[in-house]
């Protein structure tokens, strides 16, 4: 079992939005059911922080941005391979806000990333240059966390290169797996997205987990 410390633990809340639950517009399988989790999670906790998409629209990420491809191919961009989304998490729109029923009372700070209208953002650290900085890694900093639990969409993506980005800045990092839920595109060889994401995630040292495993 894996004892809170309350002074430097904190659970991170990625993307827990509608846009990426049934019914949103990138609904994620079964995305709504990490809610009750999270609120578990968020009780044992004394601290959390979320992040939220918050997308301009016509957004560069978007495949409605770009006539003649679909959403989920991938096209070249200034900062990189990009894959094209469907348009969601529109900044300002309900279905951007964080869920209605998340117990939001002990989430100290919201980071709201994707909102620069030509370079994506999946990490609660930087946008997907891998330069330009949300802030969150000072406030973690400052407020001296150093072990952080990562929950919420898309475990493949924003939660895997949020938890990426904290490893490499010396973050002690777990994924509460049954408290996120993955896209899983297709890959090379009969891989996902998700198949990759664990894989790399691994070769950083983040441990997966389940919400069982962490006790106060």
């Amino acid at each position: 079992m894996l004892r809170i410390d309350h002074e430097t633990d904190i659970l991170g809340l990625v993307d827990v939005q509608p846009t990426f639950m049934f019914g949103g517009e990138l609904p994620v399988t079964d995305g709504e059911v990490v809610v009750p989790v999270i609120n578990r999670l968020l009780s044992r906790f004394r601290h959390a922080f979320a992040t939220q998409d918050w997308h301009p629209p016509g957004h560069a990420s978007f495949a409605s941005a770009h006539p003649g491809h679909a959403p989920y191919t991938e096209i070249d961009m200034p900062y990189g391979r990009q894959v094209l989304w469907p348009d969601h998490g529109i900044a300002g729109t309900p279905n951007a806000a964080l869920h209605p029923d998340l117990d939001l009372r002990r989430v100290e700070v919201v980071i709201r990333k994707g909102f620069h209208p030509a370079i994506d953002s999946y990490s609660a650290f930087f946008e997907n240059d891998h330069r330009t900085v949300t802030g969150l890694d000072g406030w973690l900093r400052q407020r001296g966390f150093r072990r952080l639990f990562l929950t919420g969409l898309a475990t493949d993506f924003c939660v895997a290169w949020s938890a990426e980005d904290a490893a490499r800045l010396g973050y002690d990092v777990f994924v509460v797996e049954d408290a996120c839920r993955a896209i899983g595109l297709p890959t090379m060889g009969g891989r996902t997205t998700l198949d990759d994401a664990r894989q790399r995630l691994g070769q950083l040292g983040i441990r997966f987990i389940v919400s069982t495993d962490i006790a106060e």
